[in-house]
This record gives structure tokens, C-alpha cells and sequence, in this order.
């Protein structure tokens, strides 16, 4: 295991002590080390490496509760700000953002701003809780959770890009309260302790959607709040859409349930007071290439006759949003 990675993980375990998630502790040294000991991607080391390359500034401001700002262009030099982008543009492409480094405007393929802006308004307070992000992707949302002020936020995905992304980002700001483990939730032990949990966007990539609503539930303390975003069809609580083999482009999605299903679906596993907070069509504004993210975006995934319609004829992307409690 290379030193930035144990001390990155080194790190995680210490903000997992004397809290409600310290049995987590019994499993998660021995994942990490068996995930090590695997076949790791074949850039990873070569990521690590120029990772250590990222100067060490002094950011003046941060700004967590409008956008995720780390400093201002005055705080460095145009040599040092080139470096900067120069060693994060070795981490493309940026899909979930936009981050801005001391004048850097890192572009990613989604306004994930606007999810959060959608969602903020209908989740609990979260000052002082304990959160878990599943499918975290590069951590932007984690850093909105935090400027919320909660105890810890967890994030887990086990794309190891992502979590390459996430320490570049978190090199120019090194709060312990926020921490990414790259796992799947189907090797999370049921941990019963987080006050809140956030899954955007995976539930459709699940071949068994009803398992995972289950894994996310066992993650929660008894009366914890699940934010649930997906994507969604029109239809009655018997509706769902099981695409072929392929979603607008994408190979791996599964089960898009209505919003009356998706509901039924919570309260059979454990959810009550379930309501929906935010339903909305995903736009070519919001989901676009930029020079962070060079390659098809939306736009090439729709019908071009009838952008109502995904290239292969399903309805184009909707998503909604889910706020339910653990009974």
C-alpha cells in the first residue's frame, strides 16, 4: 500500500472514533486492506504520484454554502495556477462539480450545483449528524453537506478515479470531518448509525434495486432520514421501466420505477413517511461536455428528431427526488 494511501485511509479511521460509527472499525481496516491487494487501476500509483506534486497553498476564502471554493486567483501566482490545473486536468474527465481553485473553474459535466440547490430545501438540518453519500462520485455533493456544519460525512464509491479526484480537491482544504472510502455498499457491514444517508443517482444502475434500498436502510439509525434521487418514468404504483441494453447510451442501467412504485418499493422495506421533494427533467444545460469532460454528454444521447425521447426510444431522463425515514 503506497504512503498516500494508508494515511488518506489512516485518517478515516481516526474520525471513526469514540463516534456512533466506531464499530465500523471491526470490518473496514481489513476491506481496505484486502482492496489494496488487489489489481488497483493501472494509472493509479501514477495518480498518487502526481497527487504529491500539488503545491501546498494558503487559501484566503472558503465557500462551501454557495459553490465548493477553495481561495481566490490572488492567493497564487500564474505559475502556480497552471501547475494546478495542469496536474488536475491529469485527472480527467470531471463528471460531478464544479469546483473552483484559487481561480480555477474546474467545468465538469454537471451542474451537480443545481441537484443540490433542488434538494437542500427538503432534507433535515444537518448540523451535528453523522452522513454517508453512497455513490459519492468525485465528493462534490459531500463538500455541500459539509458546509452544513454535520459531525462527519462519509462518502463511498468504488471508482478509484473518483477518489483520486476527491484528494486533489481535498489537498487545498484538509477538514477531518469529511472522508472517502472506496467501497461498494455491498461491502459495507449494517453499520444502524447515520442519521442521514444520500444515494443520487445509483439506484437505477442496481440489478436488484429492492436489495439495495434494503443496504441503504441497514445503514441508518431508526428514525435516520434517506435521500433518494433516481431516475423515473411516468406511470402508477406498477409502472417501471426495465431498459434494454442500453439507457441513453449507458449499458448499465436496470429498473426505472415510477415515483407511485419507488414509493411502494421504500415502504416494503422498511420506510415510512416517504413523500417526494423534487421531480425534474435533466436538461442539456445541466449535463453537458466541457473541456474537463471531452467526451458525448446528453445532448448526443437524445433523440435528435424528438429530444423527449432518449437515441434509443425510452422517455429522456427524468429524476426525481425521495425523502424517507427508517421506521
Amino acid at each position: 500500500m503506497n504512503k498516500l494511501l494508508s494515511s488518506w485511509l489512516e485518517q478515516s479511521y481516526a474520525a471513526l472514533l469514540g463516534t456512533p460509527l466506531s464499530h465500523w472499525l471491526e470490518t473496514l481496516p481489513a476491506q481496505m486492506k484486502h482492496w489494496a491487494s488487489q489489481e488497483l487501476h493501472g494509472e493509479f500509483n501514477k495518480w498518487c504520484r502526481l497527487l504529491d506534486k500539488l503545491p501546498v497553498t494558503e487559501p484566503s476564502r472558503v465557500d462551501l454554502l454557495q459553490s465548493v471554493t477553495f481561495g481566490t486567483q490572488q492567493d497564487v501566482n500564474d505559475y502556480t495556477r497552471k501547475q494546478i490545473e495542469g496536474l488536475l486536468r491529469q485527472f480527467m474527465p470531471w463528471r460531478k462539480g464544479p469546483f473552483f481553485i484559487h481561480g480555477l473553474h474546474v467545468d465538469t459535466e454537471w451542474r451537480s450545483d443545481w441537484k443540490w440547490e433542488r434538494v437542500l430545501p427538503h432534507i433535515s438540518e444537518l448540523s451535528g449528524r453523522t452522513v454517508l453519500d453512497v455513490g459519492c462520485g468525485s465528493g462534490y455533493h459531500m463538500w455541500r453537506m459539509l458546509g452544513h456544519n454535520p459531525s462527519r460525512v462519509f462518502g463511498i464509491d468504488p471508482t478509484q478515479l473518483f477518489f483520486i479526484q476527491f484528494q486533489a480537491i481535498r489537498h487545498f482544504h484538509q477538514d477531518d470531518r469529511i472522508h472517502f472510502l472506496p467501497l461498494g455498499i455491498e461491502q459495507m457491514q449494517p453499520l444502524n448509525a447515520f442519521d442521514t444517508v444520500f444515494s443520487m443517482g445509483v439506484l437505477y444502475h442496481r440489478k436488484d434495486p429492492i436489495q439495495f434500498l434494503t443496504q441503504l436502510k441497514h445503514q441508518l439509525r431508526k428514525g435516520g432520514e434517506l435521500v433518494l434521487e433516481t431516475l423515473v418514468v411516468e406511470g402508477d404504483e406498477q409502472t417501471v421501466l426495465m431498459a434494454g441494453e442500453r439507457y441513453a447510451q449507458m449499458r448499465n442501467v436496470w429498473f426505472l420505477p415510477s415515483v407511485a412504485a419507488l414509493k411502494v418499493w421504500l415502504e416494503r422495506v422498511g420506510f415510512i413517511n416517504v413523500k417526494l421533494a423534487d421531480i425534474n427533467h435533466t436538461t442539456v444545460e445541466e449535463q453537458r461536455a466541457t473541456n474537463w469532460m471531452e467526451s458525448q454528454s446528453l445532448a448526443d444521447f437524445l433523440d435528435p428528431q424528438d429530444p423527449s425521447l432518449t437515441i434509443e426510444g425510452y422517455p429522456a431522463p427524468q429524476r426525481a427526488v425521495l425523502i424517507a425515514t427508517r421506521a
